[in-house]
């Protein structure tokens, strides 16, 4: 906030770095995932206001990336796999037809970093997992504006991301964020007695931990109001995404831990709070679409008209608010404790989980072994590297003895279960 000597994400700051007047040049990473679909369907509602100039995606859906790159007139198209530049050629070929250039061609596991760091105003930034940190770094040290969405890369790499980032360099992307960035335009650090981040609760609210044994894959996905990726969904299942955003909220906002607070709110209408020291409580509230979050994150500081849904008050409903159970869902306890560890703490607990997730869902692990493993591999890391001396290697590192470690957990439950 305004009075904070190098905040990440402040709403009275404005980080312009090739102010002028026409659409903003705009790259998006990860354009054919969620996040990248609507910020594509925002940018198509206002050309006047944006201009993309760079598309990436990790290159499973190559008739999409192509349909997308001609809707955009997009002169970069990157791709992380390198054996889809074949169909992806032919696809752009289909879409632009004969005669016509079609878009320069990335390709390779450090695409995405590539076009990140190449001229454009805003890097939106909607890669799922840690593998967004490379990119995140290569947009900030260009001196991009980031649109940030992909939580994991500064929580792998929160020192790294802080040393490079400018004053108001960084726009939240995520729901919960954008909604504290909102209200904390309303006052200074100092007036801001606590942050809350509002959950949903997810598909599993209000059961136990002994009902949450046998629950399966198929009910960890069906997550009551967000429509999502798998593994953001079985994150939002088992309140992992919440602790994470505990995390990045720390780090955005530099609020201590013992000051941010998560309150259940099954609606997902109220997106998060930020209490003042006067009492009062601002709290951001659109019905659930991340339209308007991305819409914050290309557009700030100005709002753009019609971005999102608005709230008919003609309408009854009912908000509410309950207390997290921090026994059946201890992820949120244990992100707050790799978050103090700091260093490559986040990292391993971030890599550890991923792993999991995908162990569950190829039925390797349970639900509950989720975090029973994630839990072991924490406790195993020990002291992190942390301070000045951190380093990508050091994160790159952390990260893959954690999936290894983690690997070898599920694969030992595995063989008990069988």
């Amino acid at each position: 906030m305004s009075d904070s000597p190098s905040p990440l994400a402040d709403p009275h700051l404005v980080y312009d770095p090739v102010a002028g007047d026409g659409p903003k040049d705009v790259v998006i990473l990860g354009s054919t995932g969620s996040i990248g679909t609507q910020a594509i369907d925002l940018v198509l509602r206002n050309p006047d206001r944006f201009r993309v100039t760079g598309l990436s995606a990790n290159g499973g859906r190559v008739a999409l990336l192509a349909e997308q790159a001609h809707r955009l007139r997009a002169g970069i198209v990157a791709v992380a796999r390198e054996d889809v530049v074949p169909a992806l050629r032919e696809a752009l070929r289909a879409e632009y037809g004969a005669g016509e250039p079609i878009p320069e061609i990335l390709a390779g596991p450090d695409a995405a970093t590539r076009l990140a760091a190449t001229d454009c105003h805003t890097v939106l930034n909607g890669i799922t997992g840690s593998i967004g940190l490379a990119p995140t770094l290569a947009a900030l040290e260009a001196g991009r504006t980031l649109a940030l969405a992909n939580k994991e890369s500064l929580i792998v790499g929160g020192p790294l991301v802080k040393a490079l980032a400018k004053p108001g360099q960084i726009i939240p992307v995520d729901s919960e964020h954008a909604a504290l960035f909102q209200a904390l335009a309303a006052g200074t650090r100092a007036d801001v007695r606590r942050l809350v981040v509002t959950a949903s609760g997810g598909p599993f609210r209000g059961r136990t931990r002994q009902e949450l044994a046998l629950v399966t894959v198929e009910d960890a996905l069906a997550h009551p109001t967000w429509a999502m990726g798998p593994v953001i969904t079985i994150n939002s299942a088992t309140l992992v995404n919440k602790g994470l955003e505990v995390i990045e909220a720390h780090l955005l906002y530099d609020i201590p831990f013992d000051r941010i607070e998560v309150v259940v709110h099954p609606q997902s209408y109220v997106h998060s709070m930020v209490e003042f020291t006067d009492g009062s409580t601002l709290a951001q509230a659109t019905p659930p679409d991340m339209r308007g979050p991305i819409a914050i994150g290309l557009g700030w500081p100005e709002r753009i008209p019609d971005a999102a849904p608005a709230f008919d008050w003609s309408t009854a409903s009912t908000w509410e608010f309950f207390p997290l159970d921090n026994e059946a869902f201890p992820s949120v306890n244990l992100a707050r404790h790799v978050g103090e560890l700091a260093g490559t703490a986040p990292a391993v607990f971030n890599a550890a989980n991923e792993e999991c997730v995908e162990a569950f869902r190829s039925g390797a692990l349970p639900y509950l072994g989720i975090m029973e493993t994630v839990t072991r591999v924490v406790e195993e890391h020990g002291t992190p590297a942390t301070g000045t001396s951190l380093t990508v290697a050091d994160v790159l590192e952390a990260e893959a003895w954690a999936r290894t470690r983690a690997g070898e957990l599920a694969a030992r439950t595995a063989e008990a279960r069988a």
